[in-house]
């Protein structure tokens, strides 16, 4: 009898565990999808929005798709205000800098995680309170450097203060710790100087930390507003994002042209994105070791 019963029993268990996974992962899906149609219908909304004639955006009642489809607020964008110069402006900037960040923060990593010294520590508690300042603070002197050094009114202006950053330092600082001491004794042993064990070694490692902070870098660049509209002053000159703040009149907004001019601004993080998302985080600190 009691045989009997306990396989029963323990169907009984099993199928109510799966009952419950079930019912868990069922809810877990919904709020999944409902938090993706929060998000991506207003992005949704606005990608095709783009697509409509400016005298279809306000017409009444709204409609969701465009009836008469049209790009010609892509082509007066990328033709009619020199939104292809601000792209490719806004490339060199976001290019440029964040190479250059790359290779700063990585250096300046690799001696504060590396180096022992009582002073290196002190350095990167105040490179770590830098974080704590929002940019206005530093926005006055940093323009009175940069106009003493006759950068004013050009790209280079926008693109050295940009090179270095407290984040890329500390990221890279947290993770070069993380990478055991005896495999850089086994390359000074070998001969390998300081700049050839950061070049050959740590920086293979570190490819996970420097594409992480290649893409927060190109989006930094590529998206920000208030540096380069306080030291660029030729519109020949302008980046992206003040050149599609112009399009805005003082009068009038010329809709049609604005959304195709932020869709064609958003296209390169989103590629930028879905190119490097796999390599993001996915560090392996122990190659080269052995047990």
């Amino acid at each position: 009898m009691a045989a009997t019963t306990a396989p029963s029993a323990v169907r009984r268990t099993t199928k109510q565990g799966m009952t419950g996974d079930l019912t868990k992962k069922f809810w877990a899906t919904t709020i999944m999808w409902l938090m993706v149609a929060v998000y991506g219908l207003p992005v949704l909304w606005f990608l095709l929005s783009s697509f409509k004639p400016a005298g279809e955006l306000f017409s009444y009642p709204l409609t969701f798709f465009p009836k008469h489809p049209t790009i010609k607020g892509y082509t007066q964008a990328w033709t009619s205000f020199d939104v292809a110069k601000y792209f490719v402006n806004t490339l060199i900037v976001a290019v440029s800098a964040t190479v250059l960040t790359i290779v700063a923060s990585a250096a300046c990593g690799y001696a504060l995680a590396k180096y022992n010294n009582w002073w290196v520590k002190l350095f990167a508690l105040c490179i770590l309170a830098t974080t704590m300042l929002p940019g206005e603070v530093i926005l006055a002197p940093l323009f009175l450097v940069v106009r003493d050094l006759h950068l004013y009114n050009s790209l280079s202006a926008v693109v050295v203060p940009a090179v270095i950053t407290a984040t890329g330092t500390f990221m890279f600082r947290q993770f070069f710790l993380t990478v055991p001491n005896d495999l850089l004794e086994a390359a000074r042993i070998d001969g390998s100087g300081e700049l050839s064990t950061l070049l050959r070694i740590m920086l293979p490692l570190s490819r996970p930390i420097m594409l992480t902070l290649a893409i927060f870098s190109f989006q930094w660049r590529w998206n920000d507003y208030i540096w380069p509209l306080v030291v660029l002053n030729d519109p020949g000159k302008y980046t992206l994002q003040i050149g599609v703040a112009t399009i805005v009149g003082a009068e009038n907004v010329n809709w049609s042209v604005l959304l195709g001019a932020s869709v064609l601004s958003m296209i390169p993080l989103v590629a930028l994105y879905l190119v490097f998302q796999k390599y993001v985080m996915n560090a392996d600190i122990n190659a080269g070791l052995k047990d």
